[in-house]
């Protein structure tokens, strides 16, 4: 075999491989080969399971820190599904980002991911939705804000501020929303419902508590 073949081949191995290194690290250091499937949506790189891993349901919500409609589903309905079925073990919950309202929402959900590096991303979740106003792109959610939240958490702000200047988790981010748009979902909050055997319902909008018990009680 001519030697030039042998070594041009390697080297376009070695590339290969250089590559699919660096397309897995730009997604916030989490390994794409390690897929977390959820029926047919992937949530790999959305938040950690909340509640039980082994749970019979999954609810997978993809939402906006800046949706009003997501503001009011967190604090209207999303307590009596805690309360009732991911406290009890029935069900567990994944949040995934389709951050589009407008230009802070990517960096408000970049944030997010910022907090889990120091193990607080549910803190600063709940924050997030807490401090909400109603205006988009109003300065609630900019850079500044972002930080005074994690400050108020007692994050570490030197790698706090590190990682959202650096705009570490921004394909993060937009792989996120790819996934949305890949399951049509056009509009916050849309959300997934996963049953024990693979089957998925969807739900658009910030539909009550009693929409969502009965798909969920249907499932079990």
């Amino acid at each position: 075999m001519d030697k030039r073949i042998l070594f041009g081949g390697i080297a376009i191995l070695v590339l290969i491989g250089l590559v699919a290194i660096f397309s897995t690290s730009n997604v916030g250091d989490r390994d794409l080969s390690a897929n977390r499937m959820h029926g047919s949506i992937s949530t790999t790189m959305g938040s950690s399971i909340l509640g039980n891993p082994d749970a019979p349901i999954t609810i997978i919500e993809f939402g906006d820190y800046q949706c009003h409609q997501c503001y009011n589903w967190f604090h209207n309905t999303k307590p009596a599904i805690f309360q009732n079925y991911v406290d009890t073990g029935k069900a567990n919950f994944i949040f995934v980002d389709l951050a589009f309202l407008g230009s802070d929402s990517p960096k408000a959900a970049q944030a997010s991911y910022c907090a889990e590096d120091q193990g607080k991303y549910w803190e600063y979740h709940d924050v997030l939705y807490v401090s909400q106003e109603s205006q988009i792109d109003n300065g609630w959610a900019s850079s500044e804000r972002l930080k005074a939240f994690a400050f108020n958490l007692g994050l570490d702000m030197d790698l706090f501020n590190e990682c959202l200047d650096s705009e570490k988790y921004s394909k993060r981010v937009q792989y996120n929303i790819s996934e949305a748009k890949k399951h049509e979902v056009n509009g916050t909050p849309g959300f997934f419902i996963i049953g024990p055997d693979g089957q998925e319902q969807q739900i658009k909008g910030a539909q009550p508590y009693s929409v969502f018990k009965q798909i969920m009680d249907s499932m079990i």
